[in-house]
Formats: structure tokens, sequence, C-alpha cells
């Protein structure tokens, strides 16, 4: 099995990048989720109920990101000195305020009053105490430092959604791309679809990862990044075929065990 690509997402629930390699830090990715867009309550906003926000490309530019957009120009994000809490999963986090520009730039871009806020301090939240460990850390992600998922999976969920059409007398579906998941980490090579639910620990390169729990799946995955609407798939088809404990599963949540450095194209194993 082999890493076939790293994707990071510098603000949360804006379009990524596809890299060729990446720092591993206890937090996630080097780049990836340390900003975040809130409403004028301090409540964070993602694309499951903005979808116009993927229209947003943050490009990592030195120590900030550059936002680009359909509906003006690019502007270089500049944190301010200003810090603010924020509520996040039912967790009040204090982050640090990007200024008036950025705002303007991205509520124009949604028609309504956000801000960005960055995560200045990638210690500040900690993970699920019931599938990690005292000292384990998030950055923005949902969660878990890293998602992984696996093309052999994909593939089956794909047939899957292709037999779901059949029976129900739709239009074939092009096949789902694996951005609908927003994975960091995608392994191919992985001999069965789903084998990765029964992974504990693994290797990326030289880089050790506990596998902490499975990844359910909410409505983001359903939105078509090229028309920013909803659909049924994958949620309709993975209630069907990937449905426990009231949720629907796709990809696994990994944990570091320590600071490293992944590369496309690393081995990966099981351990």
């Amino acid at each position: 099995m082999k890493l076939a690509s790293i994707h990071i997402y510098p603000v949360k629930s804006t379009s990524g990048h596809e890299v060729p390699a990446a720092e591993v830090q206890p937090w996630g990715l080097a780049g990836d989720r340390r900003y975040l867009i809130v409403d004028e309550h301090g409540e964070m906003l993602t694309a499951r109920e903005l979808p116009r926000l993927l229209m947003c490309v943050p490009e990592p530019d030195g120590e900030t990101v550059k936002l680009t957009g359909p509906h003006a120009a690019p502007l270089r994000v500049t944190p301010t000195s200003g810090r603010s809490k924020i509520n996040m999963r039912k967790m009040s986090i204090e982050l640090t305020d990007c200024g008036d520009d950025a705002a303007a730039w991205l509520s124009a871009l949604i028609d309504r009053p956000v801000r960005l806020a960055w995560q200045d301090d990638p210690t500040s939240r900690p993970v699920d105490p019931e599938y990690g460990r005292p000292d384990d850390r998030v950055s923005l992600a949902d969660a878990y430092p890293l998602l992984l998922t696996s093309t052999a999976s994909l593939a089956r969920l794909n047939d899957w959604i292709a037999e779901t059409a059949v029976e129900r007398g739709e239009e074939l579906p092009a096949p789902l791309p694996m951005s609908r998941f927003r994975p960091n980490v995608v392994v191919d090579g992985v001999p069965d679809a789903f084998a990765e639910d029964g992974w504990r620990r693994i290797r990326v390169g030289e880089t050790e990862f506990r596998v902490a729990k499975g990844c359910d799946r909410c409505v983001l995955t359903t939105v078509d990044a090229a028309t920013y609407t909803k659909g049924k798939e994958p949620i309709r088809t993975l209630a069907r075929h990937r449905r426990w404990d009231g949720k629907v599963w796709f990809g696994m949540n990994l944990i570091p065990e320590a600071p490293g450095r992944i590369a496309q194209g690393d081995p990966v194993t099981i351990l």
C-alpha cells in the first residue's frame, strides 16, 4: 500500500489543495484548518449550510493565506491582535480576528456578514477524551488531526451508488470524486474495500499514527463543488450499506504519534 495523495484545507470548509508532501504536527498537517469563518455572534459557519464557501480558494502565502474567489481581487490575510471567543462544536475557544478586509471579502462572497478567525495557538483544542489521550490536540478540523480514506473504498461506494441508481430507474451518475470526503491522506493499494475499518495503528513513510475511530459523515459530502448544490449521494447509499449507531461512515480519523513528514508515494504499513 502507498500514500496516493495529500490534501490540506487552510480555511475550514473552503476549497482544499493537493500537495506533494507535508509536515505532520501534533494537531494535524502544517497549514491545515487553522482559519475559521464565523458569523457576527461568533458561531462557526461551514459549507454544510453555506455551500458558496467552497468558492473561496485559500492559497498558503508564507505565514498566512491569500484568498481567491470569483467575486473580488485576491486578498492576503493579515491576522490582527484582536481576540474573541468562538463557539465551535459545543466548545468555546479563543481565536485571533483577521481584520475588516478579510471580513468584507468573505461577506461579499456569501452575501451575509461574517468574519475570519485564526487559531494562533494550535494546542488550544483537545481531542475527544473518549478516543484520544489527555495531551492530544487538534487544529480547527471537526474532531481529529487527520482524516484517511482509501481508493478501494471509494470504488466500492461508487459501485453501490450506481447500483442504487439502476434499481431506482435513475440516470447513471458520474462517479463521486474523493474530494467530496475532504481527506488529508488517501491510500492506494488497500486489498479490500473498507479494510481500514479494522486498522488501529499505521505507519506512513517513517511517521506513525493511531487510528482513533471511523468518521461519521454529514451533508457536506452531498455538495457538488462544481455547482455548489446538494444532492442525495453519497448519504443515501451510505445509509444503505454503512449505517450503524445512527450514523453513516466513510474514512478513518488519525492522531499522530509524533511530528514527522509524509510524501506522496510513501509506503503505508499496518502496525
